[in-house]
């Protein structure tokens, strides 16, 4: 079985070594490059492509975060855990944001980073457990969001029915004849309906009535 390949970027030399020697004891993990800075990391990375690359957040050159998205630009399988010294809610987030795998605090990160590598390799999130009040909060945040976002059944019944005649693809003056309204007050319903869906960008009404046609009838 091939190892799993790390590189690991930490500007304090002492850390990143003590980091180096728990990961190197697990005979199935594999160092293959250290950084000191973000400019470093992403150089490494860049040449390497290992599994897994575990940043500290607080960098010269680049921070961790900087890194991250720069290697968004590139098609790499890198999975990334992001170290940190804070219990920091924001930050915690932020890193969830950019799709970050794994986020372990540096005071636990001896005892953890193995089982963090192993997890993000699969695919898997890891976090430290004391940071799972976090995590809770971002679910409940986000499943509150969706239930306040607006719905089809938020719509009006003129606003269902101009819909409902989008998703058949027909233009704005089919729709004005079939409800013998005006063109212009069809095309002030599709604005509507946008801005109550928070719809945005190009043809988006046609895309989301053909996407929703089924619960329109």
């Amino acid at each position: 079985m091939d190892k799993i390949k790390i590189i690991i970027a930490d500007d304090h030399p002492v850390f990143r070594s003590g980091l180096q020697m728990v990961i190197s004891n697990d005979k199935k993990l594999e160092v293959v490059g250290e950084a000191e800075n973000g400019q470093q990391a992403l150089e490494i990375i860049r040449e390497h492509e290992p599994d897994v690359a575990v940043l500290d957040v607080n960098m010269p050159e680049f921070t961790g975060f900087d890194v991250v998205r720069k290697l968004q630009n590139y098609n790499l399988a890198t999975e990334i855990i992001i170290l940190t010294m804070h219990k920091d809610e924001a930050m915690f987030n932020s890193a969830m944001d950019l799709g970050i795998k794994g986020y372990l605090l540096k005071e636990s990160a001896v005892e953890d980073i193995v089982n963090g590598i192993k997890a993000v390799a699969k695919g898997e999130n890891f976090i430290n457990s004391s940071l799972s009040t976090y995590l809770f909060n971002r679910s409940r945040r986000n499943a509150n969001l969706q239930e306040d976002k607006p719905t089809i059944n938020d719509l009006t019944p003129t606003q269902l029915k101009v819909l409902r005649l989008v998703s058949q693809e027909k233009t704005s003056q089919q729709i004005a004849d079939e409800l013998f309204i005006s063109i212009r007050t069809v095309q002030r319903h599709r604005e509507n309906i946008c801005e109550k869906l928070d719809l945005k960008g190009s043809n988006v009404l046609l895309k989301f009535a053909l996407a929703n046609k089924e619960k329109l009838f």
